[in-house]
């Protein structure tokens, strides 16, 4: 018996087969397949050849590689049973339903009591494809580890991409070569983490942002993850994504993976990045108000710390709003007996210090100028210096003398007392004020591993949500520590790195953009002397670069003179001007022939607009500018193209290049198969040009 399904969105075809009612494997995924493929006779030519030295057939790379069937390499599933003897599954089909864009397959095991079910969902807006799984048994058992459901790699690919990274210097791009055995990356601290984002890119022998074919995946999981990328003996490659190893600590009968989306692209890594970038955007986040405009956010933590003054503050947030700032968060400090980061985190009560008459007197002034008011919380954590602590010492993660990060421990999120407490204490405050946003931050690994505490984080969102609808909430974890489709689920911002350097958040931001869109993505003003890079940058490029993002501003306005309070008003009145459409807008990396300049063109959804960033970080090899070629235009429209900041150009810069001078107008086929000619510029500066089609 032969069993085909075929899933489709207009951009991809993906192909499950099987015989003998056994799981299917993948046995298809690319470019659109035409509607008459005979999907038995695809099967049949999907199969590899025997020879010496193997088995007399070759066992399936099944959607849950099976170990009973002698599979090769690292099995999709691994259970014990309560007296922790190995499970060896063998699923044969049980059922399997098909609706528009949805296949839902179940398998039994009825000699160990289990089943599987995997299921699929399509969507032709955004081109993604969306699975998971889900293990059932009919009597508590041990899971060790369960996979989404499990592709094949490309076999005209000679390397992977995946994510890694530090506090700092998030979205680093790594690029390993195929070869016999795995790739195995595991994220073992408990949060989505700075160090293993649990993204990767596959693209095929000679793809670049702008073409040729590229697979891409996301586990939507804010706890921890897995993932194996093997090459079997037989040249055959697999791809498995699950959370991390162990992290079921109780036996169970029911178990299931979080969200893999998948999505393949004909044009390069941008194909992969747009599909991820709308579906997040479109189907995954979920604003308030999604009607109102982004504001533009400032935040008051380089400015003052934990050193609140209220005085000073409503100075500081005047200032903030006569630059163009929508949105005032107070930050870390206004809390307990919080002067530094060793005590009170727990205690959620406003510190009577700081703040004699309650926050109110400081979020009346901030409603007075016209912006609404944001509040910081760390729900998750926890001081030993604090009176929660000392009055439930049992609430916290972990053993007692585990070695505290940033002076703090976490919450034990599974009990139901701290979600509780937790619940009571931020409704109080959320009642008693006007708080439009909560600043939501996790600032310190977990002791181990547990996906209960995920669970139970998950479960204090929803509810505050639910009680709280207006209330936006920004996933912030030391920067960009917990960003994935999980979180975002539930929350509607994310602070992407703590580096409010501008060189650093300039490829910081090129390289989440293969994930995030700018709609999500924080990016503020920093410093005059960035604080944690040390580094001294131009108010210009500072303001450039958050503006490629959600704009925001996060340094002491009493810094600035005349000149830079200038600048930052006229980017920001730009940035207002075109937040609408630029939010909604596709975010393509370009393809710059200078290593020294990373580039990228944000394209309106109707492809009518366009702004180019160019961002150089360092000193070119070449005397003058290579030209930029753009991306995704009509060959055949022209297009009225405008250096819009060509008073940057610096007294080097001698000649006359027709940009300098003006607006021109160009097409689309000289655009995207000659590009801009930019003039020359020193590093750490941004060129920004405005398309508009004619």
């Amino acid at each position: 018996m032969i069993h085909c399904w075929r899933l489709d969105d207009g951009r991809q075809t993906l192909v499950l087969a099987s015989r003998r009612d056994r799981l299917p494997e993948c046995v298809y995924w690319g470019a659109p397949l035409p509607a008459t493929e005979d999907l038995t006779t695809l099967l049949a030519a999907h199969a590899i050849d025997i020879t010496g030295g193997m088995l007399d057939e070759n066992a399936d790379l099944s959607i849950s590689p099976e170990a009973v069937r002698s599979f090769p390499g690292q099995p999709g599933l691994i259970l014990r049973d309560r007296a922790g003897t190995p499970l060896l599954p063998k699923f044969c089909l049980a059922g399997a339903t098909e609706t528009a864009g949805r296949l839902e397959l179940t398998y039994e095991d009825a000699g160990n009591g289990l089943v599987y079910l995997a299921e699929f969902v399509t969507d032709s807006d955004t081109r993604m494809i969306t699975l998971s799984a889900e293990i059932r048994s009919s009597a508590p058992v041990h899971l060790h580890w369960m996979a989404a459901p499990v592709l094949p790699g490309p076999q005209l690919s000679d390397e992977m991409i995946d994510v890694a990274g530090r506090w700092c210097g998030e979205f680093q791009l790594n690029r390993t070569p195929w070869s016999p055995g795995m790739r195995y990356r595991e994220n073992r601290t408990g949060r989505t983490g700075h160090e293993h984002f649990p993204g990767l890119l596959v693209p095929c022998r000679g793809a670049t942002n702008t073409q040729g074919e590229v697979y891409g995946f996301h586990y939507g999981w804010s706890g921890g993850h897995r993932m194996i990328a093997e090459e079997l003996p037989d040249g055959r490659r697999q791809i498995q994504f699950g959370h991390a190893v162990r992290m079921e600590t109780v036996p169970g009968t029911q178990f299931r993976t979080a969200p893999l989306y998948i999505t393949y692209s004909s044009d390069g890594l941008n194909g992969c990045a747009v599909a991820f970038q709308r579906h997040l955007r479109d189907r995954i986040v979920r604003l308030p108000q999604p009607e109102r405009p982004r504001p533009v956010h400032y935040n008051c933590w380089e400015a003052v710390y934990f050193d609140h003054q209220l005085p000073v503050l409503m100075d500081i947030a005047a200032r903030a709003a006569a630059l163009g700032a929508e949105r005032f968060v107070l930050d870390d400090g206004w809390f307990g007996q919080r002067d530094d980061d060793t005590r009170s985190l727990s205690d959620w009560q406003v510190d009577p210090r700081k703040y004699p008459d309650g926050l109110n007197p400081l979020i009346g002034h901030v409603h007075g100028l016209g912006m609404t008011f944001g509040l910081w919380f760390e729900p998750e954590m926890i001081n030993p210096d604090s009176d929660i602590h000392r009055a439930h010492p049992d609430w916290a993660l972990g053993a007692q003398d585990q070695t505290l990060g940033r002076q703090q421990k976490a919450l034990n999120m599974a009990l139901p007392e701290v979600r509780d407490f937790l619940f009571d204490r931020m409704a109080a405050i959320l009642t008693d004020h006007e708080i439009d946003y909560v600043k939501w931050d996790h600032n310190r690994v977990l002791p181990m591993p547990d996906a209960a505490q995920t669970r139970g984080s998950y479960a204090l969102i929803d509810r505050l949500r639910a009680a709280f609808p207006e209330v936006e909430i920004e996933s912030c974890a030391s920067g960009g520590g917990r960003i994935d489709f999980g979180i975002l689920a539930r929350t509607h911002r994310v602070w992407l790195s703590d580096s409010n350097d501008a060189l650093e958040r300039l490829r910081i931001q090129h390289d989440a953009a293969l994930f995030l869109p700018a709609s999500v993505t924080g990016s503020h003003v920093g410093p005059r002397r960035c604080h944690t890079s040390g580094r001294h940058l131009d108010i210009s490029f500072r303001a450039w670069v958050a503006a490629q993002r959600h704009m925001g501003f996060e340094m002491d306005p009493r810094e600035l003179d005349d000149r830079e309070a200038a600048v930052l008003t006229e980017v920001t009145r730009w940035w207002k001007a075109n937040r609408d459409w630029m939010l909604a807008a596709d975010i393509l990396r370009l393809d710059s022939a200078d290593p020294a300049v990373l580039a990228e063109q944000q394209l309106a959804r109707d492809q009518g607009r366009f702004v180019v960033f160019a961002g150089k970080g360092a000193t070119s090899a070449q005397i003058v500018p290579r030209p930029l070629r753009l991306t995704r235009l009509d060959p055949a429209a022209s297009y009225r193209v405008e250096l819009i900041n060509r008073q940057n150009a610096p007294g080097l810069s001698r000649g006359m290049p027709a940009l300098k001078s003006g607006p021109v107008t160009l097409s689309g086929t000289y655009l995207m198969h000659h590009g801009l000619t930019l003039p020359w510029s020193f590093p750490e500066t941004m060129w920004v040009v405005e398309g508009m089609r004619l």
